[in-house]
């Protein structure tokens, strides 16, 4: 596919499609995956080509012509006909960066290949004796006698024949501009319809996103009120008598649950984060919903906030069980001392009495 003469000159990453040719009206991907797109430049031809390859295939394999019109048919998708190959082709890009670095090079190339091709011509027009033949010059022409002596003679010129073969370029040359604008002007409605319908099915699924977040959200708040009740009877019971170990191990039991929970409702508004980013047709619902997602953010974050006070408050009931349960073992020592000084106290007594 590539020869040793041929030099990369600009390289990016892209989606690749062709038009079906069936139809004209679809894109036909060429791979499940974004491909490495190259312009080469050959220098000994003075030729440049746009080259994709997927695998060991040959996605793309377009030579440059002057004719050739890149068109950028959204923010991230461009197309350009090859009349050569028969087909149109079309990338989608990552960014809208990238199709503008790609597209300029295209134009580059293109007013490239349009300057090869006059230096060409010109090179052509110097080496060939019959083109520098002018109005003003007339050469002998041979005579072109038919087969019967007695017959008219009929003659021709060279210059003649060299204006005819001109002629003809000439035509060939506007049928083939023709036949290339028809295929452009035709790739490039099939696309504005190609991307309308992308347009509207992207606009229902959006719809249907919206509709299916706002169901969230509401399933989120209700379980979002639900762990406030549960954070309110946490806190009630920790201002309760919390001496029992069990209701202890409850209670953590019953945070680390919460914490998951949590955790897992983090998940999921990340994931609809990822899923609003990429909705880009669909801008007021996807600002509506990123508010709510922000307002369910901050009521988690306040319902985190009140799970650290209640393991705060319950650390602090804990501690201050642990201080009165030190401070009753401190009196009860302080008790067994006194009744053991009290029995000896007694023992003395006795021992007077007898005495």
């Amino acid at each position: 596919l590539l020869s040793c003469r041929e030099q990369p000159i600009f390289s990016t990453r892209a989606h690749v499609f062709q038009i079906d040719p069936a139809t004209k009206r679809n894109w036909i991907p060429a791979s499940k995956h974004a491909l490495t797109v190259s312009y080469f430049y050959d220098a000994t031809r003075n030729v440049y080509r746009i080259i994709s390859v997927g695998g060991t295939k040959a996605i793309i394999n377009s030579t440059i012509t002057p004719n050739m019109t890149f068109t950028k048919t959204s923010q991230k998708f461009g197309q350009w006909a090859d009349s050569r190959a028969n087909t149109v082709y079309g990338l989608g890009f990552a960014s809208e960066q990238h199709l503008s670095q790609f597209a300029e090079k295209f134009q580059e190339v293109k007013e490239a290949a349009r300057l090869a091709r006059e230096k060409s011509q010109d090179k052509t027009e110097l080496t060939n004796p019959a083109l520098s033949i002018t109005s003003h010059q007339v050469l002998p022409s041979p005579i072109i006698s038919s087969n019967g002596p007695g017959e008219d003679k009929l003659f021709r010129s060279q210059s003649a024949d060299v204006e005819i073969t001109t002629e003809k370029e000439r035509l060939k040359k506007m049928l083939s501009e023709g036949s290339v604008s028809e295929v452009q002007w035709e790739a490039e409605f099939f696309s504005l319809q190609d991307n309308n319908t992308k347009l509207v099915a992207a606009l229902h699924e959006a719809n249907a996103n919206v509709d299916q977040w706002k169901k969230q959200l509401t399933a989120y708040q209700e379980e979002t009120e639900s762990l406030r009740q549960r954070v309110a009877e946490l806190e009630s019971q920790g201002t309760q008598d919390s001496s029992s170990e069990n209701n202890k191990e409850e209670l953590s039991q019953t945070l680390e649950e919460l914490e998951l929970l949590i955790k897992a409702k983090d998940e999921e508004i990340q994931m609809l984060k990822s899923q609003k980013c990429g909705r880009w047709e669909a801008e007021g619902e996807r600002e509506e919903t990123l508010q709510k997602l922000q307002e369910l953010e901050a009521r988690n974050a306040e319902l985190e906030q009140r799970l650290r006070l209640a393991e705060q408050t319950l650390a602090e009931t804990l501690a201050e069980r642990d201080k009165m349960h030190s401070e009753v073992t401190k009196v009860a020592e302080i008790m067994d001392v006194k009744i053991f000084e009290l029995g000896e106290l007694r023992q003395g007594l006795a021992k007077l009495v007898e005495s």
